[in-house]
């Protein structure tokens, strides 16, 4: 029989899920991991923790359910979007991942604005604003305050594609 293996970093945690090929939930299993708040506003994740509670996330999984992980079919992958994680060319993680919440980007938001002519200009060109939620934002500070790191940077993910790329020793564009 086959079974499928759904993994979600969130915020607050790594769940794991396994499933039948009807979509039934066998089980599900929570990992906990932490935020990192250095300064008010701040909020950042330790990438290996992720990796950590994926781990413990899907043995869990698997020993709940009694399914031998030889018959999983395909993995699904979901998470948390726009945290920053940057690799270094071996793919390990040059700083915690300035996770989706992190509001310390605002002058980085005001900086892309105003370089495409405003708010309106850049709704028109690209259908959103600039946020501080957002990646970009994130990229651009940590050029800005962090440059020896930013120097060192070889590829951006978000935290799914960690994981994926943990999983996999893969890059996927």
């Amino acid at each position: 029989m086959a079974y499928y293996l759904g993994i979600d970093v969130g915020t607050s945690g790594t769940k794991a899920l396994v499933t039948d090929a009807g979509a039934r939930v066998l089980g599900t299993v929570t990992a906990p991991h932490g935020i990192i708040s250095p300064h008010p506003g701040w909020s950042e994740q330790d990438p290996r923790q992720w990796w950590a509670a994926t781990v413990k996330a899907v043995r869990a999984v698997i020993k709940k359910t009694k399914i031998d992980g030889k018959q999983v079919a395909g993995i699904g992958l979901s998470g948390q979007m726009h945290g920053l994680v940057i690799t270094d060319a071996a793919g390990e993680p040059l700083r915690p991942a300035i996770i989706w919440n992190d509001q310390r980007t605002a002058d980085q938001a005001a900086e892309i604005e105003e370089k495409v002519g405003g708010k309106r200009k850049l709704i028109s060109l690209v259908g959103n604003v600039a946020m501080t939620s957002f990646t970009l934002t994130k990229l651009l500070w940590v050029r800005q305050n962090e440059p020896r790191i930013y120097e060192k940077i070889r590829h951006m993910l978000l935290p799914k594609d960690y994981i994926r790329l943990s999983l996999t020793g893969e890059y996927v564009g």
